[in-house]
């Protein structure tokens, strides 16, 4: 699997991605910078990758889970409930394609404001 080098304001961490066909779109799109939004325990921000929503595609997240979120071409980082949950588990606002997953400590997001920057870049 290809590893991905998230650095969202002062965290930094990896993530491995799956094989599925949109996570070959983000790759093939990397390097992409953005500007973080929160949405509870949630990041999120506009990429430059457009794909539909696949057959796998689901609003229930678990905990350092990355997403795309079709509707708004969105890259999306999971470590607890946002606002469309209901107890601890993330929740996205409509279905995702599910990426991959935060490698460590996902949780770390947490000190991460709106406005920061984000970076995405391919891993070693």
């Amino acid at each position: 699997m290809p590893t991905l080098r998230i650095t969202a304001g002062e965290v930094t961490v990896s993530a491995q991605l799956n094989d599925s066909p949109t996570a070959r779109l983000l790759w093939d799109a990397l390097p992409i910078d953005g500007k973080a939004n929160r949405w509870g325990d949630e990041i999120y921000f506009s990429i430059p990758v457009d794909a539909d929503e696949e057959s796998d595609a689901r609003a229930a997240v678990e905990v350092g889970e990355i997403a795309f979120w079709p509707p708004g071409n969105a890259f999306c980082i999971f470590w607890g409930p946002t606002p469309a949950s209901r107890g601890d588990q993330p929740m996205a606002a409509s279905p995702v394609n599910v990426l991959g997953k935060i490698d460590g400590d996902a949780t770390q997001f947490g000190r991460v404001a709106s406005g920061a920057r984000v970076r995405l870049e391919r891993g070693e």
